[in-house]
């Protein structure tokens, strides 16, 4: 079914990206179940939507405490697709040099997270008979730099967590696939820098734009994809 049509969960809704992406879904009319750590984030981006009641929901979910998502998931209910858009960053030094607790971290952020939600709202999409699920990503998940080890490596293991999660949905009618960028041009960056060219980066609305393709019809056969954005 069309965009419009569809309950969509929001993870890490408030971050650069997740703005962006709601605005562009609440645009095709799906209803929104946004979660994220900031209450007060959560608020002003409600605000901003103004979406009537059924169509917004806002939850302050710490996604590392599996015990509480799968409560929130119980109390959330029926849902159609999930934007994991929960990211971060740690690198810049080499094999020897790095410090591995930034491995450590990576993972909770990237990894940890797409597993406990993906387990605790799976059989609501399985449920949904068109259940969608969406991750960005980078091209590090398979040509990583040295000083990106971590990254590279934990980004590729939340990759290979999704399209599990894919072969799992696909007797159930639904997908699951990744959307790789090099860096994303946030709405932010463009305003503090106008007359910055960001060559190497895919802008946010790009990304929100690809995000709505994979929640409607045109893309219904598509899952297990890498879908690379160029800048």
């Amino acid at each position: 079914m069309p965009v419009m049509a569809r309950r969509v969960l929001i993870c890490g809704a408030t971050g650069g990206l997740g703005p962006v992406v709601a605005r562009r879904l609440a645009a095709e009319g799906a209803a929104l179940v946004a979660a994220d750590l900031r209450r007060e984030a959560l608020d002003a981006l409600g605000a901003e939507l103004a979406l009537p009641a059924e169509r917004w929901r806002a939850d302050v979910v710490d996604l590392l405490d599996e015990a509480a998502v799968g409560d929130w998931a119980a109390s959330v209910g029926e849902i159609d697709a999930i934007a994991h858009l929960v990211g971060g960053w740690r690198g810049g030094d080499g094999i020897v040099e790095s410090d591995l607790a930034d491995y450590a971290w990576l993972h909770d952020g990237l990894v940890r997270t797409l597993q406990h939600v993906s387990r605790a709202f799976l059989p609501a999409l399985k449920a949904s008979g068109r259940g969608r699920l969406v991750i960005v990503s980078s091209p590090q998940a398979d040509r990583p730099s040295a000083t990106n080890a971590a990254y590279g490596a934990t980004k590729a293991a939340s990759e290979a967590w999704a399209l599990a999660v894919g072969d799992e949905l696909a007797e159930h009618g639904g997908t699951a696939n990744v959307i790789r960028v090099n860096a994303i041009l946030m709405p932010r960056m463009r305003a503090e820098e106008p007359g910055k060219a960001f060559p190497t980066f895919t802008p946010a609305e790009a990304i929100a734009d690809a995000i709505a393709f994979l929640f409607g019809d045109a893309a219904a056969k598509m899952n297990g994809r890498r879908l690379e954005l160029r800048p």
